[in-house]
């Protein structure tokens, strides 16, 4: 009698993972100039975010300002759902940023900050200001 133990079979078989498509989605980056616009909480009028989009890239994403904590991330998987949501209906994101700031009661509990809709020189300059840096200089875009 051995005191080693049987190995399980399945130990022997070879691992196969089946690739699954993701929804549609924008890009998360683009070094490219973008609008964005700010999103506030509801209730007290807080920055949670930013939500930035830009055609030359096919981009468009939500960045959670750091000082808005957990409530501010949290805000983000609404954001983004609506996002995927218009891709797969075939819109381009300056369209779609468009519609999302014009949405006066949106779901979630952000809503665009009216007057925000503005251009920034690149995602990075947004990600920049929603992680505390100072806002870029742009332009106001077209409502």
């Amino acid at each position: 009698m051995t005191s080693e133990r049987p190995l399980n079979p399945r130990f022997d078989e070879d691992v196969h993972f089946d690739s699954v498509s993701s929804p549609p989605q924008y890009r998360n980056h683009t070094d490219r100039p973008v609008q964005y616009f700010t999103v506030v909480d509801k209730e007290d009028g807080s920055v949670l975010g930013y939500l930035w989009a830009s055609d030359a890239d096919d981009a468009a994403h939500y960045e959670p300002r750091k000082a808005g904590g957990p409530r501010a991330a949290n805000e983000g998987g609404f954001w983004i759902r609506r996002l995927r949501e218009r891709k797969a209906r075939g819109l381009c994101p300056t369209q779609v940023l468009v519609d999302l700031y014009n949405d006066p009661e949106p779901g979630g509990r952000g809503r665009p900050l009216s007057g925000s809709l503005t251009d920034a020189p690149n995602a990075a300059a947004v990600e920049a200001l929603a992680a505390g840096g100072q806002p870029t200089a742009g332009r106001s875009a077209p409502e």
